[in-house]
């Protein structure tokens, strides 16, 4: 029996793909093993560390490992990148001795034009720095931006010069050399206008503000009153309607007021005279009222409580009236008291006005203590009272009746 022996080149190639087949096997067994592997990126101190979370609205190709930098410098790496909702949300790991403020802003940025992405965090841009970071903190995307991409920059300068602007640019300013030409006066009296008019509103920016805001407040209030303003306009066609069919009416109504304004300025002219006579006859009367003064108020005040003043409310006290009198004596009255008057005549009778006098059973009048009493009193005649005339009175008989009506005394 004969045997075919493989030649030694055969067996060199199948050991060949027999090994390809193996790498190729073991690659695609492991692929997902080596994304995990760890990847060399920014620095990493000893000493503690603390997580600070970012949120960017684009994170675009940055990768877990990558550098943070403050001022330039590496101090940290990014942990972590998830998904938050329509944001992505970075982890990063810096050292606790870094010194940020607690409103710090995050960047990303792009050490090189096609460099790796890295985060750089800094201070406020604008404001005075509040606080302190410190672990767990959330810088929030409201603090947060991105460089744009060189991809970017490329396919804007490609707009920009494939059919964009600068194929315009020559017409446009060969259109501005036409407009401006021989215009130059006029040209420099517009600009100056327009710098007065800027100057103007300039000086006028704080009213024109408050005229902004009261818009909005007015606009508010008409949001507010909205169905109001609906029913309004809605009702406002069956006025209109209302005026129209009475359209008659109101003309003959103004044509009423017409005639009845020229009627008045007719008696108006008519009676001109006599009422510019009656005020000036009222003119001495208006002048004497004036110079009455309070007296005019205080007599009606008394006409209205006659015949008691509003002093008697002073005096009356329940089921009784206080009396208060006040006596001045001298040497003189005195001795009147104790001879009696001039000629022998008898003292009159000084009852209080107003109250009633007992009159003793002898008929006679009381006297003041100290003088003797005749009975019956002889009324004296006018001539004989020392205070006649002023005070006397006489009846029929020719008796004096002065002093018994004025104050209520007695005497046959």
């Amino acid at each position: 029996m004969t045997y075919a022996v493989p030649s030694r080149t055969w067996v060199s190639r199948a050991l060949r793909v027999v090994a390809l087949a193996v790498v190729a096997v073991l690659t695609l067994s492991s692929c997902k093993g080596a994304y995990d592997l760890p990847l060399p990126g920014g620095a990493k101190g000893d000493g503690p560390s603390m997580r600070i979370k970012v949120d960017f609205a684009d994170v675009l190709d940055l990768v877990p490992k990558s550098a943070v930098k403050i001022n330039d410098l590496a101090v940290g790496q990014v942990e972590e990148i998830e998904l938050n909702g329509w944001t992505a949300r970075v982890t990063l790991s810096i050292p606790k001795s870094t010194k940020l403020p607690d409103n710090a802003t995050a960047e990303l940025k792009q050490s090189s034009l096609l460099g790796e992405k890295y985060v750089a965090l800094s201070g406020p841009l604008q404001g005075e720095s509040v606080g302190q970071l410190s672990d767990g903190d959330l810088i929030p995307i409201d603090r947060t931006n991105r460089n744009p991409e060189v991809e970017e920059v490329l396919s804007a300068m490609s707009l920009l010069l494939n059919g964009g602007g600068i194929a315009q640019l020559g017409i446009i300013e060969r259109e501005l050399n036409n407009a401006l030409r021989g215009n130059t006066d006029e040209i420099k009296s517009l600009i100056g206008q327009l710098n007065t008019f800027i100057g103007g509103l300039e000086a006028q920016k704080a009213e024109i503000v408050r005229a902004i805001d009261m818009v909005d407040v007015l606009s508010a209030r008409l949001a507010a009153q909205k169905d109001l303003i609906a029913k309004t306009l809605q009702e406002m066609p069956k006025g209109l309607k209302v005026l129209a069919d009475q359209r008659i009416q109101l003309t003959q109504m103004l044509q009423a007021l017409s005639r009845l304004g020229a009627v008045g300025t007719k008696v108006i002219q008519g009676s001109k005279e006599d009422t510019l006579a009656n005020l000036k006859a009222l003119a001495p009367i208006l002048t004497q009222l004036n110079k009455a003064g309070d007296n005019l108020p205080k007599s009606l005040e008394l006409l209205l409580t006659y015949p008691f003043p509003d002093g008697v409310l002073d005096v009356v006290k329940g089921d009784y009236a206080n009396l208060a009198i006040t006596m001045d004596l001298d040497l003189s009255q005195i001795k009147i008291l104790e001879n009696g008057l001039p000629g022998g005549a008898p003292l009159p009778d000084l009852a209080i006005p107003g109250l009633p006098v007992p009159v003793p059973s002898g008929g006679a009048a009381p006297r003041l203590p100290g003088v003797t009493p005749s009975l019956p009193v002889p009324a004296p005649t006018a001539p004989a009272n020392p205070l006649c005339p002023p005070l006397c009175a006489s009846d029929s008989t020719g008796r004096d009746t002065s002093w018994t009506t004025l104050y209520g005394g007695g005497g046959a």
